[in-house]
């Protein structure tokens, strides 16, 4: 199963007006860099016009029964200026022309790179990446880590190329081909006709094109996902890959990725490699006629050869590059609706946990927990909690045991509202926890789950992500307090010590340590341990024991544990079995049951314990 599938597909129509209006937010730029180019086209055409009017002066120099030249505005030079100088004049001012368009085309360049690429993908990364941030577990729970990489990435990076690659370089395209057929109507109206019998022709290929891409760019899209994942997962699990000695099959199979991608990719090329010459084919056929016809006009006298018949064939050059540019048009449109469908989508994404209008802001809460009938599903349908009832003092401590799968984990989750409940209420100090502020809510629990994340930074920046303006004596403290702050300050440069990637220069203890003093740092009055002490050693296990002893004082506690030695502290521990609590009680009265607990308490000595052979 697909777990990137999606229910709902935006129509070609619903792209097209969403990415306007996101170009519409950007119209300032646009409009600066289509300035520009009508600039540009200006002294393009005024530089033809004066390479024709300079053979045409030559001509008739040469051939003194030809048409006299056409100056630009019936400025003609001087009967006195010699030969040379007039054409020296007219160089002077072809090149005058080609440096103004050097100066504008750099300033075309900038505003399209600095203003519009660049900005545009700035600001919609961020867009994507905030509502990324906003939206629930759900969310992540069902979409892989490469397709949200890529969507950061590589889709803002195409719907960008809608705005310059689609948008800006259409109305180029029209403003050019209009002015170029105007001019080319002003020379001669029936020559202009008989070479535009072939664009008929251009938009048959060009619509045939681009439906053979649709397609083609959702599944590039869909393996680029594929393979970023994969390298991902590799990249992280390059521990394991090594240890089984895996490397070349690794390196293979990542070969694959890219030959899948490369093919993929390949075949896209090669229907846009049609177009060009198919493009070029007609180009000649206009060419063929603009010589035929166009020479005869001009041997009869009817069509000058500079101002008429070179200039017609530099404005068809041109007018035929235009068209070719539909190739580029095409590739960026099937990118970026492929690409924006994609995004859009996480930023339609519907905000399923947020704070209700009337939040109730908590201030400091006294810690006392409720769950009333409660029951949660992921999917809808299958339950993973169902019926949990419970009450829970402020600074208790409360332990959880279950198997695989009972349950225990996602009943943490919903304290601080990673999920919302299918059923039943939460109730935090009497209230029902949607009724708070969601980030206050949050800013009450304290969580260490059991394989904590750190980021690749100083170990006190690590401790006090959650609150960047702490002081160094606060870190020190919540450090101590955690249990952390003797190795901390054994490490070489103490509290600005630089800690590796997820914490990978650290041992295991020392990372659930600072896991525990990242969350005390907040003096929360909720603590939710997420098993942390899962795959430690028994010295590791003290350590972080050590930290807990004096973590939990005056704080609700939830311990997910296996451990008994663990559990056995708790006031009340509770027993999950397929998302039911089906035992209940503190350690000495569930011991004195037989049920899952004091099963697993028996097994657990026995392995502690083991007897010895006579």
């Amino acid at each position: 199963m697909n777990k990137d599938k999606k229910e709902d597909h935006l129509s070609h129509g619903e792209i097209f007006i969403r990415l306007l209006k996101l170009s519409w937010s950007y119209k300032s730029g646009c409009i600066k860099a289509i300035v520009l180019q009508v600039i540009l086209l200006g002294v393009t055409l005024a530089g033809l016009s004066l390479t024709g009017t300079g053979i045409d002066f030559l001509k008739k120099r040469l051939m003194p029964d030809s048409p006299s030249p056409v100056w630009p505005f019936g400025i003609a030079p001087p009967a006195d200026w010699s030969v040379l100088k007039v054409l020296c004049v007219i160089g002077a001012a072809v090149i005058i022309l080609a440096l103004i368009k050097t100066v504008f085309s750099y300033t075309y360049s900038v505003i399209l790179v600095i203003f519009l690429q660049q900005g545009i993908v700035v600001d919609l990364r961020a867009r994507v990446y905030e509502k990324m941030q906003n939206l629930s577990f759900r969310f992540f729970d069902s979409r892989s880590t490469g397709t949200l990489i890529n969507r950061v990435t590589g889709d803002v990076q195409s719907v960008r190329l809608f705005i310059d690659g689609v948008i800006l370089q259409l109305l180029i395209l029209v403003i050019s081909l209009v002015v170029y057929v105007i001019y080319m109507l002003l020379i001669n109206v029936k020559l202009t006709l008989l070479c535009m019998t072939t664009i008929p022709l251009m938009l048959l290929i060009s619509a045939l094109i681009s439906r053979r891409l649709k397609a083609s760019y959702l599944e590039s899209r869909e393996l680029m996902d594929s393979m970023i994942l994969s390298l991902c997962e590799r990249v992280q699990g390059i521990h394991v890959v090594k240890g089984f000695a895996r490397e070349k099959e690794e390196l293979a199979h990542l070969e694959r990725d890219n030959s899948r991608i490369r093919d993929q990719k390949f075949g896209i090329f090669k229907t846009l490699s049609i177009f060009s010459p198919s493009i070029e084919f007609t180009n000649q056929l206009s060419m063929a006629i603009l010589l035929g016809y166009g020479g005869f006009l001009v041997v009869k006298n009817e069509l000058p050869l500079g101002a008429g018949l070179i200039v017609f064939m530099g404005l068809l050059q041109r007018f035929s590059g235009q068209i070719g540019a539909i190739t580029g048009i095409i590739d960026n449109v099937q990118q970026s609706f492929t690409a924006a469908e994609r995004v859009f989508e996480v930023l339609d994404m519907p905000q399923e946990i947020r704070s209700e209008p009337g939040a109730v802001k908590i201030g400091k809460s006294n810690g006392g927990i409720s769950f009333n009938n409660v029951s949660f599903s992921y999917n809808g349908v299958d339950k993973v909690l169902e019926n949990i009832d419970f009450s829970v003092k402020p600074g208790s401590f409360v332990g959880i045991m279950g198997g695989t799968g009972s349950g225990k984990s996602t009943l943490l989750s919903l304290i601080p509202r990673f999920y919302d409940v299918s059923g039943g209420v939460i109730c935090l100090d009497g209230l029902d926890i949607r009724k708070y502020d969601l980030p206050d809510l949050r800013r009450q629990v304290g969580i260490v789950f059991q394989e904590s994340f750190l980021f690749s930074n100083t170990i006190a920046a690590n401790i006090s992500f959650g609150y960047p303006g702490a002081t160094r004596e606060q870190i020190v403290n919540a450090a101590k307090l955690a249990a952390a702050d003797e190795f901390i300050r054994e490490m070489q440069n103490g509290y600005d010590t630089v800690i590796g990637e997820v914490g990978i220069d650290l041992s295991g203890g020392q990372k659930q340590r600072l896991a525990l003093a990242r969350s005390l740092l907040l003096e929360p009055p909720i603590l939710l341990l997420d098993d942390p002490m899962a795959a430690v050693d028994s010295q590791t296990e003290k350590e972080i024991l050590e930290g807990l002893d004096s973590a939990i004082v005056g704080r609700t506690t939830f311990l997910v544990s296996h451990r008994i030695n663990v559990l056995s502290r708790a006031d009340m521990i509770f027993v999950l079995h397929g998302g039911r609590i089906v035992q209940r009680g503190t350690h000495d009265e569930l011991m004195s049951q037989s049920g899952h607990y004091s099963k697993s308490a028996v097994i657990q000595t026995e392995i502690e314990m083991p007897k010895v052979k006579p």
